[in-house]
């Protein structure tokens, strides 16, 4: 059987997909490098939204990057307005995303894990 999803869920899909868009095609300030949308979570009244991202490059650190797309946020609104079919859109809040570094500082301490037993193991 296949899972239902909610519909805060496919909203919130549709809106990841609508915002990488007009981050990397409609924003053009060069200080903010690559900038890719993780994952938006919509409250069940559609009322606020969660956008996580994560950077790359760029010359701004993460909260600046952070105070950029929110000064950014009324006019995405707007376009996110004009390409979904909505009474409302919801509030945009940005955060960043963690789970990629996380992710690969942990694979980096298995990597050294590994590395360390193999050692071992040849002794």
């Amino acid at each position: 059987m296949a899972r239902e999803f909610k519909r805060t869920d496919r909203v919130g899909a549709q809106m990841q997909r609508d915002l990488a868009g007009l981050v990397r095609d409609e924003l053009d300030d060069p200080r903010l490098g690559m900038i890719t949308i993780q994952e938006v979570r919509v409250v069940r009244d559609f009322s606020q939204a969660k956008v996580f991202f994560t950077t790359m490059g760029g010359e701004l650190d993460v909260a600046s990057t952070t105070r950029l797309l929110k000064e950014a946020s009324p006019f995405l609104r707007h376009e996110l307005g004009r390409r979904m079919k909505m009474r409302t859109i919801p509030e945009l809040h940005f955060v960043h995303d963690v789970s990629v570094e996380r992710g690969e500082q942990l694979s980096e301490l298995i990597e050294q894990a590994m590395t360390s037993d193999a050692s071992k193991h040849k002794e």
